[in-house]
């Protein structure tokens, strides 16, 4: 196990649009605000489109199952991190019937809108934390 405290130098409010792709708008807001490590606190909208992965085996590192569809969705939470300017996000999100999520891929796409708050970290750096094993 490792711990590192750090302080946010700055929050980043991430507003996208109807039609707007969940993963690569975060990551083109990523590079324009030019943030090398950062968390990723929240994130709320909704969604017509979904794509993600989850873990599917229990190997090092673990295969993956993706899960495509679409439909009227809330998001309920975006959370991860930016790693050397790599986001690792997932993503949660529900109907009136059931809720799903795992690591975001392509292919969300922004129903109504969505806001992601983003807080830089400066003064740490993550390298690693998002591969599997120790460090």
């Amino acid at each position: 196990m490792k711990t590192q405290g750090f302080a946010a130098s700055r929050f980043i409010a991430v507003r996208l649009d109807p039609g707007d792709d969940l993963l690569l708008s975060l990551q083109d807001a990523v590079r324009t605000q030019r943030i090398e490590n950062a968390a990723i606190l929240a994130g709320v909208g909704s969604l017509s489109r979904y794509h993600y992965h989850v873990v599917a085996s229990t190997n090092t590192p673990p295969g993956n199952s993706f899960v495509l569809g679409e439909g009227p969705f809330d998001i309920l939470s975006v959370t991860g991190m930016v790693i050397g300017g790599d986001v690792h996000a997932h993503v949660t999100f529900s109907n009136t019937e059931t809720a799903m999520g795992g690591h975001l891929e392509e292919g969300c796409q922004v129903l109504t809108f969505a806001i992601i708050l983003l807080a830089e970290t400066d003064d740490v750096d993550l390298s690693g934390w998002d591969v599997p094993g120790p460090l």
